[in-house]
């Protein structure tokens, strides 16, 4: 329910993406937000009014002279209550009205009436790909932009003409991930932040090999949090099969030698790093080139093994690392005595920041239960969502970097 207790006034325009108004309604309400649908009447000739008061559970509006408001002033009135205003699908047509602060249909008024340092305009532009090239379209996207609105992206592909390209309006879960992330206060802004999740593999042979079970959800729920909270960030993703998170530059690697090479090439551009993966600490010392096969006595191989580099106490320790200017966070998934074990793992790898948890209570779940060690002592984070936990420790870690350890 991340949109609870907020009202979104939904604005449509006339376009064929209409369609996915509908299901994005939908979502929105099913996220606890109230929806109260303004149409434009190009708009009514894609979508009715009908099926949006279905999916909103509230009257729609499409007039600037609806007879329902004691004051007949609806462009006010509506405009007052929202938490924010979002046109989707916003033409191309709307878009210029907006730029040029004409307000001749209820939509157009109720965007120009709202008190702007309270109501953000949110626009999710739907056009062909030629129109949204356009150099008069690019010009009105700047100024809008300059203006104050927040201009989502567009998506790429098959259009309803035939045609190619880019102009689609985002998909309804794109919309609402976007949505979301717009809420979220600001925590890291400016900020790149750097994380890596799931687990690594090392090979035995071709076939066979070292991992363990880290499914990486909670590395990939701190990536999208820490996307929510402004910064810009990497995600270095071992083999798993989650997602990227929207806004979020993934690069997937294998192995911990894979993933060490990612980080120390991109640590000299970060000022967090997350450690969220769970890197293998030992590697077969050879792998086999070929399928090793079983022997007659049935025993195994003999196995001879290495230590891999720890990622996390390498660039703790490198000299970005010990002075602060990369803010370091390990994780420590255990299977018991996690305070000590946790505590004892901070000062291993000096870093500022040591999140621990139960390995086999989280492994694979949509939720845990975290517990933060530093230097003063250690606090319990009560189990919750994998992302709603995310959210709480981008907000530790950033009042944490203003303090000095």
């Amino acid at each position: 329910m991340d949109l609870n207790g907020k009202h979104i006034v939904l604005g449509l325009t006339g376009g064929i993406a209409c369609y996915k108004a509908a299901e994005l309604c939908r979502a929105l309400v099913k996220q606890g937000a109230t929806v109260q649908v303004v149409m434009t009447e190009a708009a009514a000739q894609f979508i009715t009014p009908v099926t949006m008061q279905a999916l909103s559970n509230r009257p729609v509006y499409d007039s600037q002279w609806d007879a329902r408001e004691h004051n007949n002033m609806a462009h006010i009135n509506l405009s007052r209550e929202a938490d924010a205003i979002l046109i989707a699908p916003c033409s191309a047509d709307f878009m210029a009205k907006l730029m040029h602060g004409r307000a001749d249909d209820l939509l157009s008024l109720m965007c120009l009436a709202r008190p702007l340092e309270r109501v953000p305009l949110l626009l999710a532009p739907a056009m062909n790909r030629e129109m949204w090239a356009h150099p008069a379209t690019q010009r009105n996207l700047a100024q809008l932009r300059a203006d104050g609105c927040t201009v989502f992206d567009v998506g790429s592909g098959a259009q309803a003409c035939g045609e190619t390209g880019d102009g689609r309006m985002l998909e309804p879960d794109q919309l609402l991930q976007d949505l979301v992330a717009f809420f979220q206060p600001k925590h890291l802004a400016g900020q790149r932040v750097l994380v890596t999740a799931g687990p690594t593999f090392e090979a035995i042979d071709p076939v066979r090999g070292i991992t363990n079970l880290s499914s990486g959800k909670m590395g990939f729920a701190i990536a999208r949090a820490a996307q929510e909270a402004g910064a810009e960030v990497t995600l270095v993703a071992g083999p798993v099969a989650l997602p990227t998170p929207r806004g979020v530059a993934r690069v997937d690697v294998v192995s911990a030698r894979d993933m060490l090479q990612v980080c120390e090439r991109l640590a000299p551009q970060s000022d967090i790093f997350v450690a969220t993966a769970a890197v293998a600490d030992w590697r077969p010392d050879q792998a086999a080139t070929q399928k090793i096969k079983k022997e007659a006595d049935g025993l195994p191989p003999s196995l001879s093994f290495v230590e891999n580099t720890d990622i996390l106490a390498t660039l703790a320790q490198s000299p970005r690392g010990r002075s602060g200017a990369l803010y370091c966070v390990g994780f420590a998934a255990e299977s018991h005595d996690l305070l000590a074990h946790a505590s004892a793992k901070r000062v291993r790898k000096q870093v500022p920041l040591l999140v621990g948890n139960i390995g086999p209570a989280t492994f694979g779940q949509d939720d845990n239960a975290l517990l933060l060690v530093d230097a003063h002592g250690s606090q319990e984070i009560p189990r919750n969502s994998k992302l709603a936990l995310a959210r709480m420790l981008v907000a530790e870690i950033a009042a944490r970097r203003k303090v000095p350890a």
